[in-house]
């Protein structure tokens, strides 16, 4: 391969003109340039012709990869055309890294990553840039150092991903069982899910409290509150909302000798002199608490997000560096998508592993009966803030 990697986009809605803007416009990963980009809507490839006239373009995301001009795609399209993209990469031979979630059911996940398992040599990521988030990070060192012992119970308050009216009508497909897959849970929230699996492991059940256009004129879920159990007893509960105007966003994790609370971008942890279970034998106060001490963690390595990971991603094709996340770790967070939403089309708790085939069933019923907005005209948003790439802690 030649000393940069050629970089193609399927899709330059909201997400995939972020990318386009950044690899053109402040020369993001260096070992890489952006050559083609494939998009359906006329108007997308019009506005990338005036915006970089040097990047290629394609009405088909096929005869892009046929094309001979990229090496590497980043696949962004709605959600349910995910794992289709990325077979037709790695039967291709490229390298392709694929944005969040991994795709709208795991049935079609493990597709994709069986798929992936014949093709050793082609470098398959996930857009997971919250693991580059030096919070979240450390606070997953600290749950799996065993330093605090186990963990009694966790809580993700997770309701700052406000949406309006407007972002909903802003094409047809969202927000629809047909188009996007569902709500919260399948488009704001992966990255909240794939830290809860990658921090605290999978549960063995789940039950969930969903309202669907709740707070929106949707059809899916804008408003969550679910409950997970474990194998060793301990519980989690996960809360997210898109109907909160200020919301909040904290994971608080209680252990035998701590308890962890990342919020507001910092980590606290409140550290026992003793584990629980060894201070409350000798304790002779009825009101007694743990002798404790507070302390900020010193975070480092900033949060660089998305380009933090196709960074990783651009460097792992080119000189077999490890990537943030590998394509195959799409399925744990999306099993618990998959859960929550099955308990709650069923009204009872659901146990892992997943019934896969009643999941699909129950999803597609909701699919056929879905509605698409009619007269919408598309409206792509500007992302830049969202892109992060900080070197602050």
């Amino acid at each position: 391969m030649a000393d940069k990697v050629r970089i193609g986009i399927i899709g330059i809605g909201n997400q995939g003109s972020g990318y386009f803007r950044h690899f053109t416009g402040e020369g993001w990963c260096p070992e890489a340039e952006l050559t083609a980009v494939a998009d359906i809507n006329p108007a997308r490839l019009q506005w990338a012709e005036s915006t970089a006239p040097q990047v290629r373009r394609f009405g088909d995301a096929l005869e892009m990869l046929d094309s001979g001009l990229v090496d590497a795609v980043i696949v962004s399209v709605p959600h349910y055309d995910h794992p289709k993209y990325v077979i037709a990469c790695l039967q291709r031979g490229i390298h392709v890294m694929c944005e969040k979630p991994a795709g709208v059911y795991t049935k079609q996940v493990r597709e994709m990553n069986a798929e992936a398992e014949k093709h050793p040599d082609v470098v398959f990521g996930m857009m997971f840039n919250q693991r580059t988030n030096c919070l979240y990070r450390k606070m997953r060192e600290l749950v799996q150092s065993g330093k605090y012992g186990r963990v009694r119970r966790a809580n993700w308050l997770i309701t700052n991903w406000y949406r309006s009216q407007f972002y909903y009508d802003s094409g047809d497909w969202r927000a629809t069982w047909s188009g996007e897959g569902g709500g919260v849970l399948l488009n704001q929230c992966p990255h909240n899910l794939d830290l809860w699996q990658w921090i605290l492991g999978m549960p063995k059940k789940v039950q969930a409290f969903m309202r669907f256009g709740q707070w929106h004129d949707i059809e899916v879920e804008d408003d969550v509150t679910a409950v997970m159990e474990y194998e060793d007893g301990h519980t989690g509960a996960f809360i997210t909302s898109t109907g909160d105007p200020h919301g909040t966003n904290r994971l608080e994790v209680q252990m035998d000798g701590a308890q962890l609370i990342a919020e507001d971008e910092k980590l606290t942890v409140i550290e026992f002199e003793q584990l629980e279970q060894e201070w409350t034998k000798t304790n002779r106060e009825s009101f007694g608490r743990v002798p404790s001490k507070q302390i900020e963690v010193e975070l480092e390595g900033g949060n660089p997000q998305h380009r933090g990971v196709l960074d990783a991603w651009v460097g792992a094709i080119l000189h077999g560096t490890p990537l943030v996340a590998g394509g195959a770790e799409g399925l744990q967070g999306l099993t618990l998508s998959n859960a929550m939403h099955l308990s709650a089309f069923l009204g009872r708790p659901v146990e892992l592993p997943l019934d896969e085939d009643l999941y699909y069933e129950e999803l597609m019923k909701r699919a056929a009966a879905s509605r698409r907005k009619e007269h919408v005209e598309a409206v792509f948003a500007d992302t830049a803030g969202t892109f992060g790439g900080s070197t602050k802690g």
